[in-house]
């Protein structure tokens, strides 16, 4: 199946995401990147809404920065 997920790099308490869609744990396309230390968040949203439409799963983490960068709507029925 192809997910949309988060690949951590960077050195040891000090993380870095790359946001990508991956098939069978390969990587097929890279959208963004996301820094927990900055709460940066650097996406390609046409990219992301291209692949939604195409039926890529984001996994939860992933879901939470695509509704902070209003790739798609929040769930219906949860507080905020």
């Amino acid at each position: 199946a192809v997910k949309m997920r988060l690949t951590r790099l960077g050195d040891k308490k000090n993380p870095f995401y790359r946001i990508v869609v991956v098939d069978s744990h390969v990587a097929v396309d890279l959208l963004g990147t996301y820094n927990p230390l900055t709460e940066e968040l650097n996406l390609d949203t046409e990219k992301a809404k291209k692949w939604i439409a195409n039926g890529v799963q984001p996994t939860e983490t992933v879901k939470t920065l695509l509704v902070r960068k209003e790739v798609i709507a929040p769930k219906a029925g949860k507080n905020a």
